[in-house]
């Protein structure tokens, strides 16, 4: 029996509304050529730095996508048969043919979801791929990706520019050197190709080894982080790092939109049990809520757009945590309050006409609950998970 064909429906992404459809397809016409601007890409910084071939449709498209493994692993399908690896190095599947057959074996699973639909375009557009992926035609598939890949016209650089990339930005910790920036840098390519600034391990005192997260904090600033003062002053040296690799924004992860504006004393005496290792839970989330109001003090006086994206319950499967570290899909979205959440912050800042604030939204019932109109220029923008609290035309995330 013939495979079934891959047929991609030019309007498969558009209002079921015959009505919105024709808006949405006179919208779509008019941008779908411009250059992509892509402010929270979170690629790695290494693929453009290096330039090196993909090395197979595997470790590419599974090994390291935690949308395309949490929904595998949901099904029963254990992480090490598909190659992800461990904290203790134990032997994982390191065949790639393997890994890809038993991702075909189970991608109907994936039906219905965005995932499929990036992959299914990314399949015939790419790849040229004219069939569905099936358990028979896996091999077509995996024969089709790994002689495109070792084609010089799929390294990233030659990929990044087919896409029509004007600017994307990666995401890093202060913790980090910024090597592959250098690198990319020092090769003298044109790709931009941005940071942005990512301080979770260093404001989250529930964040693994944040006593030696401040430790590093403290060395690659060249300032004595272990005290307040230190503290606030080696972050803002590694803000300043970071605008010199072109970042125009911070990027904050945290479970809670809440924001704190704590005395001064509060603040050191809740620092000091972070470093320490001795914070409650509630005396955590203090911490983080009043790092919220100190990098929008920092925003304000060099620049940087603040991204929150708030209401996600990371690393939810302990077992998985232990296993295989975090960021491995277990996360689950939580209802999220913003009114009264973000109120300490934009009591002390809100009306500053300086900062700019992208909030980015999992709980879709925030849109009839917690429409923000408090400030002046505030929007939100339906359906695309974000709200921008006070955005001057001059003052954006590219500038």
């Amino acid at each position: 029996m013939a495979a079934p064909r891959l047929d991609l429906h030019p309007d498969r992404l558009l209002p079921l509304d015959p009505q919105a459809r024709a808006i949405a397809r006179r919208l779509y016409e008019q941008v779908e050529r411009l250059p992509i601007v892509s402010p929270h890409g979170h690629t790695d910084p290494r693929w453009y730095a290096d330039d090196a071939p993909f090395s197979d449709p595997a470790t590419l498209f599974v090994v390291p996508d935690h949308y395309i493994f949490r929904m595998l692993h949901s099904q029963g399908v254990d992480l090490a048969d598909l190659g992800v690896p461990r904290r203790d190095g134990a032997p994982v599947e390191s065949d790639p043919r393997r890994i890809w057959r038993r991702f075909a074996d189970h991608y109907h699973l994936f039906r219905g979801t965005p995932t499929r639909a990036w992959l299914d375009h990314s399949f015939a557009t790419l790849f040229d791929l004219d069939v569905r992926l099936t358990p028979a035609t896996a091999d077509i598939y995996y024969d089709r990706i790994a002689e495109r890949l070792a084609q010089p016209a799929y390294r990233p650089r030659a990929l990044f520019e087919r896409f029509n990339i004007e600017v994307i930005a990666t995401t890093e910790s202060p913790t980090d050197p910024l090597d592959a920036h250098k690198a990319i840098r020092a090769s003298g390519w044109k790709g931009r190709v941005i940071t942005a600034f990512r301080p979770d391990p260093v404001v989250d005192p529930q964040f693994e080894n944040f006593p030696h997260n401040i430790a590093r904090l403290s060395e690659l600033s060249g300032i004595d982080a272990t005290n307040w003062d230190g503290y606030l002053a080696a972050l803002r040296e590694r803000r300043a790092y970071f605008k010199g690799f072109g970042a125009t924004s911070t990027d904050h992860g945290h479970p809670t939109a809440r924001t704190c504006d704590l005395s001064r004393a509060e603040c050191e005496r809740l620092f000091a049990l972070a470093i320490t290792g001795r914070c409650s839970p509630e005396e955590a989330e203090l911490f983080r809520g009043q790092m919220l109001t100190e990098m929008a003090r920092m925003s304000l006086d060099d620049g940087l757009v603040m991204q929150i994206h708030p209401g996600s319950f990371r690393n939810h499967n302990p077992r998985l945590f232990e296993s295989n570290g975090r960021d491995m899909g277990a996360d689950i979205p939580t209802r999220t309050d913003y009114v009264r959440a973000l109120k300490p912050l934009l009591d002390r800042f809100g009306d500053e006409k300086s900062l700019t604030v992208i909030l980015f939204t999992l709980d879709e019932t925030t849109y009839s609950r917690g429409r923000p109109a408090r400030r002046p220029l505030s929007r939100l923008a339906p359906g695309s998970g974000l709200v921008v609290l006070r955005r001057p035309a001059r003052h954006a995330p590219f500038p």
